[in-house]
């Protein structure tokens, strides 16, 4: 496996494998990884001849500065597991290699990005689309895998592609959990010992109320899943929402969608989680 810090580095080595038509998987990482980014290697290693992970905090993306600061950075251990997948190369670039002048592009991706996510982090969905996009011009990857925990992120990013036409596979994998259902995030090794057990009842309570949508109105289930979050000591919903798994436009009716999801962000703490269940 080889670490490689700067673009240049890169695209010296891609170029090679583009030459001889190698197909390139390509994985975009913030790094602290943990099982779910792992899945998502394994997934590229297995359908491509070069799998390419990147490691970079993007800071375009973090309307709070001190949750950009407080993230976790954790090369040394994050290469270790990369190289035990099978990982090819891992791009770990500083933030002058990825945006030597500042990136002034505005997207718009219109109602897509201003509900959930949107609506409580202005300008995060400019900033992916601004580092996934920069990446992809450095990596021109065959496929990108993504993770479905970040269900919104995902839709913007197919929405980027296709505006940009550019000519890349975009890859889901399913959410991975904790064996208590926690969905894994690098976000978790920063809860309390206290607050990591309380934080398992987001994904409980989603999952109990997949049982629930033929006995309750969509305005009730939401109401209830707020309150049963916002219930436990240390938990506070910042939304729930139900939406069309497509548009991630709120429905009011069961019969709005044949694809509904249901999206959340609670803080435990000063930690904030997202999670998602399909109903």
């Amino acid at each position: 496996m080889k670490l490689l810090k700067t673009v240049s580095e890169l695209q010296f080595v891609l170029v090679e494998k583009q030459k001889n038509n190698c197909t390139i998987g390509f994985v975009p990482t913030m790094g602290a990884l943990h099982s779910g980014h792992l899945a998502l290697v394994r997934q590229a290693v297995a359908e491509n001849d070069i799998s390419v992970v990147s490691i970079f905090v993007n800071p375009t993306q973090f309307n709070n500065k001190n949750d950009l600061l407080h993230y976790p950075r954790t090369l040394e251990t994050d290469c270790r597991m990369l190289q035990d997948v099978g990982a090819a190369i891992v791009f770990a670039p500083s933030v002058e290699e990825i945006y030597p002048e500042p990136d002034t592009r505005e997207f718009d991706f219109g109602t897509l990005a201003t509900v959930m996510e949107g609506k409580f982090r202005p300008g995060h969905f400019n900033g992916v689309a601004q580092v996934v996009s920069r990446l992809f011009d450095i990596v021109k990857p065959n496929k990108a895998y993504f993770g479905e925990k970040d269900f919104q992120q995902l839709a913007i990013v197919r929405a980027m592609v296709k505006q940009l036409n550019l000519p890349v596979e975009i890859i889901s994998h399913p959410t991975v959990r904790e064996s208590d259902g926690l969905a894994m995030s690098s976000r978790n090794t920063r809860l309390s010992p206290e607050l990591r057990k309380k934080a398992v009842a987001i994904s409980r309570i989603l999952f109990e109320s997949q049982k629930k949508k033929n006995t309750l109105s969509v305005s009730a289930l939401k109401q209830e899943i707020i309150d049963q979050i916002d219930a436990v000591s240390g938990l506070q919903t910042e939304y729930f929402e139900l939406v069309d798994g497509d548009s991630l436009q709120p429905i009011k009716d069961w019969n709005d969608s044949d694809f509904i999801v249901g999206c959340v962000a609670v803080f435990a703490g000063e930690v904030r989680l997202i999670d998602n269940v399909t109903y």
